[in-house]
């Protein structure tokens, strides 16, 4: 309520003051003026505000205004400056009369119509400002050339606000585009998150299994020996199977959550790759790199498998940015090669030695360390090549045509755009 009450004396005085910005072309009190297509302005955009009071109260506030100045600067009595501008009340009573009457807001998705209702509003609203002037005694004739002024800025300002107004939509609605856009991106980085847990969850029960049914076996040998205590090797077993029906409800409830979350998700593999640059462009930002990213694409296909794939891009990308120094660049290709999709991620960071390629998807291998000499996990690789290998791809490094080292994913396409496994 305060927020409307704020509105509707704000485009009380905005109208009152661009109303004094005025041309008076017939030589009387009439006026061409700002004031009109503020006030036109204001009822089309704030549309929250009622809008026979705002013409009402408007038109009086306008009136009053108008008397002030004249009191002010001693130019008439109060009743003939009453007499003067009372016609410009009826101006706007009639303007948001006829803007309630014709519901014009109904059709603001037209906006040649809305300049033309516009523009037909103005001119009546006038032709009832001129005659209520001559009936307070103006000697004032309305002709053909008078017709044809005032149809010509009532046209003029009717379009002009239209055409403002189309403009600050659209603007609008694209930083609210943006802002969806962004919202998404970061929902789905946290998916992604979420993915890569529930892969290695899933994972460790099927370790917690073996662990399970070795453990019970090794119980029974020991029940059967009769030599040793086999009561270590059954707690070992029952706590095992505690915790893997612990990270079935855990994975259960992830399952569920990432179900609901990939039902209607679905991108084309030239977004999500876009996905991946924007983030790492941030994520160089935050590490106060200066790094030049390239992107090109020339898969024009979707796929459900978002989170895999933005997961396995999103690791090779960010390790690029880590392993430059300062500034440098980073490229992401992507390409259609017969039957697979291929991914190649390049930088102009120092490269991997080739004696090491055979160890890079190794857990624990890593060349990246922080400022205090520790060392990364050294998971991260391994991760990425269990995901592609789940889609029967392959993860290697090769070199460039430049001769530097990149890596390159290959994965069948038929893969890519299988039906989510449940």
């Amino acid at each position: 309520m305060r927020e409307r009450l704020l509105i509707f004396v704000i485009l009380m005085l905005a109208t009152a003051l661009f109303g004094e910005m005025k041309v008076n072309p017939f030589g009387s009190f009439f006026r061409f003026s700002l004031g009109s297509a503020v006030f036109f302005f204001g009822l089309i955009w704030f549309q929250s505000i009622p809008i026979l009071l705002t013409g009402f109260c408007t038109g009086l506030f306008i009136m009053g205004f108008r008397i002030a100045i004249d009191m002010l600067m001693g130019q008439a009595l109060w009743f003939d400056s009453l007499l003067t501008h009372l016609p410009a009340a009826f101006y706007y009573f009639s303007f948001a009369l006829f803007v309630h009457v014709t519901r014009i807001l109904q059709y603001m998705e037209f906006p040649i119509r809305v300049g033309l209702l516009g523009a037909a509003i103005d001119f009546a609203s006038n032709i009832i400002e001129l005659l209520i002037r001559q009936l307070l005694g103006e000697s004032l004739v309305v002709t053909r050339e008078i017709i044809f002024m005032l149809l010509l800025f009532g046209t003029f300002r009717s379009f002009c606000v239209v055409g403002l107004y189309n403009i600050l939509k659209i603007q609008q609605i694209r930083t609210f585009g943006e802002a969806r856009r962004q919202e998404l991106e970061r929902l789905v980085m946290i998916n992604t998150s979420l993915y890569e847990e529930m892969f290695y969850l899933r994972k460790s029960m099927s370790h917690m299994e073996e662990i399970t049914r070795k453990s019970y076996e090794l119980y029974m040998q020991l029940m059967e020996s009769e030599k040793v205590e086999p009561s270590t090797a059954l707690y070992i077993a029952e706590h095992v199977h505690e915790v893997k029906k612990d990270s079935q409800r855990i994975l259960a409830g992830l399952s569920k959550l990432m179900k609901q979350e990939q039902l209607n998700l679905r991108l084309p593999i030239t977004e999500l790759c876009g996905m991946v640059i924007r983030a790492n462009q941030k994520y160089a930002e935050l590490l106060g790199k200066s790094i030049r990213f390239s992107e090109e694409c020339s898969v024009n296909l979707s796929t459900n498998h978002v989170y895999a794939l933005l997961s396995v891009l999103n690791n090779l990308v960010s390790n690029a940015v880590e392993a430059i120094s300062s500034s440098g660049w980073i490229g992401l290709r992507a390409e259609l090669d017969q039957e697979e999709i291929v991914f190649y991620v390049t930088d102009s960071g120092p490269g991997i030695p080739k004696e090491d390629w055979d160890w890079v998807f190794q857990p624990g291998f890593t060349t990246k360390y922080d400022e205090n000499g520790n060392p990364s996990t050294g998971i991260g690789l391994t991760h990425a090549q269990e995901i592609v290998q789940s889609f029967k791809g392959r993860i290697q490094l090769t070199y460039d045509e430049y001769n530097r080292t990149q890596f390159q994913v290959r994965i069948p396409a038929d893969q890519l755009f299988r039906k989510e496994a449940t």
